[in-house]
């Protein structure tokens, strides 16, 4: 499964983000900041990451739905799988 062209920008942007924060969170720890602010940052890049591995995952669905090629089609595990890895 790939990300069509259109997906690939906004999920690079979220990652970008999250790379951001999870930058930040880890100076806030070394710094000693207090441990509510630290989770606080820590689940919003969680969000961030659950944000982009759910576009790809639509990305993908909607692209197997309408890909005429050979390649088989994923089958329901393989769906699952995927939205469990990100749950």
């Amino acid at each position: 499964m790939q990300v069509d062209a259109e997906s690939v920008r906004p999920v690079l942007n979220r990652l970008r983000r999250a790379q951001g924060q999870l930058a930040a969170v880890i100076a806030m720890v070394e710094s000693g900041r207090d441990c509510k602010d630290v989770v606080t940052q820590l689940a919003a890049v969680s969000r961030a990451l659950d944000r982009a591995g759910f576009k790809i995952v639509a990305s993908g669905m909607r692209q197997c739905l309408a890909d005429d090629s050979e390649a088989p089609p994923m089958t329901q595990e393989d769906l699952e799988k995927l939205f469990l890895a990100l749950a």
